[in-house]
This record gives structure tokens, sequence and C-alpha cells, in this order.
């Protein structure tokens, strides 16, 4: 059992998690913390903090970046140097529940099919205390998306949007082969899943099994979503948006293509990853006057695309108000 470990200036809230981890009820055998250019002694830290579990604790292989490589390059760099077969990915500055890593795995040791899985997490402050809400909660999973998983088409649920945090995460090394390298365009959790979905099998936990720090500065978080946010987005710019969605679906493309000649894609899944790609296409080349979008964006209501690839309804209406 491993643990690809990142941080960077992490020193405020890294004992509680690395203490967490030598809590766990399955012992955990390999961390590989790869550090973003710290300057605050994390890495010296965790040293010290580890040596506390004696010989019989994890073995620690330490990695130094400089200058950082930013979030998913430093993950992608600590899960090539892991050598476990099960590898759960960690942030810095979460806690880790006692049976985290032994519930996780029970999930693969169950399904020889799984390649990834994720829970939920209890969110709280800087302090520790309570933010009143999960992250599922966060999320709004939706009972669409759940009987998705549930019925083995999270592929379908993970083309409209990421439900995996990598905070919560574990998936088998055996992913990594064909997961690797990530592209640029995407995020290491959802890319992970995505492809994990496509090859193998995927599961969300409904158990709260870590608590996941909100401090204001992390790379990746969630907020509960609130009326008032959702109607802002529609009057933000839409360009930069989705550039992001077209450039994660263009990137999406020629791997799967390349996992069907491998055997690991279906060519039915490829064609969603096209459809995909045409979709945010035609979103991308919408008009920057809204009456002209009109006649696009119907079409696409038709033809079941916004249902598909992104949220109905709703994104169908974000894209004929928001501006360019």
């Amino acid at each position: 059992m491993g643990v690809a470990l990142c941080t960077r200036d992490g020193a405020r809230f890294l004992p509680a998690q690395l203490r967490s981890i030598l809590g766990q009820t399955l012992p955990v055998a390999e961390i590989v913390l790869s550090d973003d250019a710290s300057s605050d002694g994390t890495v010296e830290l965790a040293r010290s903090i580890l040596a506390e579990a004696g010989p019989g604790g994890p073995a620690l292989t330490v990695l130094r970046n400089d200058p950082p490589l930013g979030v998913t390059a430093n993950f992608e760099q600590a899960l090539r140097a892991s050598s476990a077969p099960l590898i759960a990915l960690c942030d810095q500055d979460d806690v880790w529940r006692p049976e985290h890593v032994q519930r996780l795995a029970s999930r693969f040791q169950a399904r020889p099919g799984l390649l990834l899985a994720g829970s939920d997490a209890a969110t709280i402050d800087a302090e520790g205390r309570p933010l009143g809400f999960t992250l599922f909660a966060g999320l709004e999973i939706s009972e669409t998306e759940w009987r998705e998983l549930r019925a083995g088409r999270g592929y379908d649920a993970l083309l409209r949007r990421n439900l995996f945090t990598g905070a919560t995460t574990m998936l088998r090394r055996s992913l990594l082969e064909l997961a690797l390298p990530i592209p640029d365009s995407w995020v290491h959790d959802e890319w992970l899943a995505v492809i994990a979905a496509v090859a193998g099998e995927v599961e969300l936990l409904p158990e709260v099994l870590t608590d996941y720090r909100q401090h204001g500065a992390n790379q990746i978080g969630v907020q509960r979503q609130r009326l008032r946010g959702k109607l802002r987005k529609l009057v933000l710019p839409r360009t930069e948006r989705n550039a992001r969605l077209l450039a994660r679906a263009a990137a999406l493309v020629p791997v799967l293509e390349s996992l069907q000649r491998q055997g690991s894609a279906t060519p039915q899944q490829v064609e969603k990853a096209r459809r995909k790609l045409a979709h945010e296409r035609m979103r991308s080349a919408l008009p920057a006057q809204r009456l002209r979008r009109l006649g696009p964006v119907l079409r696409e209501l038709r033809s079941g695309a916004y249902s598909h690839y992104d949220y109905g309804l709703a994104d169908a209406a974000r894209d004929l108000i928001q501006p360019v």
C-alpha cells in the first residue's frame, strides 16, 4: 500500500496529515513525497514526523522540484515513482480518518476490475472546525450520476464533469500504464478518473473517510453552491471556460483512439469522445451576438448533446446568456 503525497510550503498542516497516515488501521508501506520548491522546511518536517514510526514505519522517498512543477505534474511525478500496487493520492493539508486506507483498499479486493475509487469527505476550516457540509454535498452529485456510476457507466457521467477528488482517491498502479502522461489541459484526478472509467471500473464510496481542509489557499477545493453564485456564473465571460473544455476534449480523443488500438477502449467510447469534442467546438465557436447563438444551441439541445456532455438546459442557458 503506497501514498503519493505532494507538498508545497505545507509545514502548517502537514504534521496532522502525516500522523493520520501513520494511524491507519491498514498500515501504509510506502510514501513518495514530491515537493514543489518548499521554503518552509516541509521536507525536513516530514522526515522528522515519519521517523516517529521507527523502523516499522513506511519507507519514504523524497523528490524535490525547483522550479516547481505545478500540482498536476507534481502528482504525476509522485505516481511514476510509486511502486505499490495500490496508491492513495494525498494532499498535504487534509486529515485521513483511521479507516481511510482500509475501506478504499477493500473495494479493490472485492472488485478485480476496479481501477480507481474515491470517497466522500467532511469539509473543515483551517483550524479543523467543521464547515457543515460534505464534499459530495458541495459537488451536488445528482441521482442520475449515482445511477450511472452504480450501473458501470461512470464514463458517461465523467464526460459531463469530474466527480472524483484526488484527496480522497486510490488507484491501481496498472492504471498508470494507460493514463500517463497527463495532458497539460487536464487536472490529474479528473484525467485518471476518466481513463479508469474507459479501461475498467470506477467507484465512489458514500462514506466520509477524509477531513477535507478548506483554508483559502487551496490549489483545488470545493465550495457549497448557493443560488446567487450559480446565477453569477451566467454573467461571467464564457471564453476562458469554453476554451478549457475544448482543450480537454481535444486531448482526450487521440488517447482513447490509442487505447482502442490496444484493446483498452471500445469504438463506442471513442465515438462519444469525438461527439464531446464536436460539441465543445460548437460551443467555443458561438458568436458574440446572443440572438445568433439560438439556432446552434437549439440544434444541440434537440440532438441531446447538452444532456450527454453538459448540464443539459442549464448549460444551454449559459451559452445563450453569457458574454464573450
